[in-house]
C-alpha cells in the first residue's frame, strides 16, 4: 500500500495503558464479546457502559520507533478515510463528521464499556470512536491464518469506519431500535446483524476504490490481502476453528464468501447505492 502525505490526529494511549481485569459481565460475556470484536462488530450490545473496572496498575513507557511508525500509519488511514467519505457523503447531501480514533494496549475505557486487547479493533457508536489494538493482527495471523499486510490493516480500519458511516446515515440507530424492541427472534436479529456487518465490508471496498481513484494508494496484492482477511474472519471459518462445525443460523457477521463478495462489490462498483445489504439479505 502506498502511503500518502495526509494525516489526521489520533488519541494514542499506548505506553500509558492499564493493567488489570474487569469486574462484571463474567467470562462467558467476555468470550462472546471477544469473538464479536475479532469479527469487526459493534460490542455495545454486550459491553455495559456501566461495567466497573477492577483496581488497575498504570503502566508508563516510551513508545518504540516501530510503534511510532504504526501511529503514523493509522493517522494516514484516518485522514484518507475522512477525505474520501467527506467527498462521498457530500454527493448525497449528507454532512460528514469524522470519528475519533484511539490506539490502545491492554485495557482502556470506551463509551461502550471497558475494552481489553484480546477484543481487537471495534467501533463504538456511543462516542463515535474507532478503537484499535494492534495486537489483534498477530491473532489474525496466528489464529485465523491470514497474512497481515498494511492493506489488511487498512481493510479492518475501513470496516470500522463503515460502522461510523452507518451511524451518520442512521442505520446503526435503526438496528439498535429493532434490537431493543424485542419483536424479533434471535435468528431474525442475527440476519439483521449479518446485513449490518456486510454493509460495513461493502463500505470498506467502496473506500478502497474511491481512495485509489483519488490518491493511487493500491499496489499489487493489496485487494487480495483484504479478501484474505475477510475470509479469515467469516462466521463459518471462525466457527470451524472455535467449535469444529458450522451453524449458519448463529451467523452474525456473514460467511467468508459473503464478506469477500460484499467487499468486492463495493470495490468494483464504486457506487454507494449498491450497498443495500438489508434488502438483499432480509427479503
Amino acid at each position: 500500500m502506498k502511503w500518502t502525505n495526509n494525516r489526521s490526529g489520533i488519541d494514542d494511549r499506548r505506553g500509558q495503558g492499564l493493567k488489570g481485569g474487569l469486574v462484571g459481565g463474567g467470562i462467558g460475556t467476555l468470550v462472546i464479546a471477544a469473538i464479536i470484536f475479532f469479527l469487526g462488530g459493534d460490542p455495545s450490545a454486550l459491553l455495559d457502559s456501566n461495567m466497573n473496572s477492577a483496581p488497575v496498575q498504570t503502566e508508563q513507557r516510551q513508545l518504540t520507533q516501530q510503534e511510532l511508525q504504526i501511529r503514523e500509519f493509522i493517522e494516514m488511514l484516518h485522514a484518507e478515510n475522512d477525505i474520501t467519505w467527506q467527498k462521498e457523503l457530500q454527493k448525497i447531501g449528507v454532512e460528514y463528521r469524522p470519528p475519533k480514533v484511539v490506539l490502545f494496549e491492554n485495557t482502556t475505557q470506551s463509551g461502550c464499556g471497558t475494552a481489553r486487547s484480546e477484543m481487537g479493533p471495534f467501533y463504538c457508536p456511543a462516542d463515535e470512536t474507532i478503537y484499535m489494538d494492534m495486537s489483534f493482527f498477530k491473532e489474525l495471523e496466528s489464529r485465523f491464518g491470514a497474512k497481515v499486510t498494511e492493506f489488511s490493516v487498512a481493510y479492518v480500519f475501513a470496516h470500522e469506519q463503515g460502522h461510523h458511516i452507518q451511524t451518520i446515515l442512521g442505520t446503526t440507530q435503526k438496528v439498535n431500535s429493532l434490537r431493543h424492541s424485542r419483536k424479533y427472534s434471535e435468528a431474525q436479529m442475527n440476519r439483521v446483524s449479518v446485513a449490518t456487518e456486510l454493509q460495513a465490508d461493502f463500505y470498506a471496498g467502496l473506500w478502497a476504490r474511491l481512495t485509489d481513484n483519488r490518491a493511487k494508494i493500491l499496489e499489487p496484492g493489496d485487494i487480495q490481502s483484504a479478501l484474505d482477511a475477510a475470509e479469515a474472519v467469516g462466521d463459518d471459518n471462525i466457527q470451524k476453528r472455535q467449535q469444529g462445525y458450522v451453524n449458519q443460523e448463529a451467523f452474525t457477521h456473514g460467511s467468508s464468501k459473503q464478506r469477500e463478495e460484499w467487499f468486492l462489490k463495493g470495490y468494483q462498483t464504486g457506487d454507494i447505492r449498491q450497498g443495500d445489504t438489508f434488502s438483499v439479505l432480509l427479503r
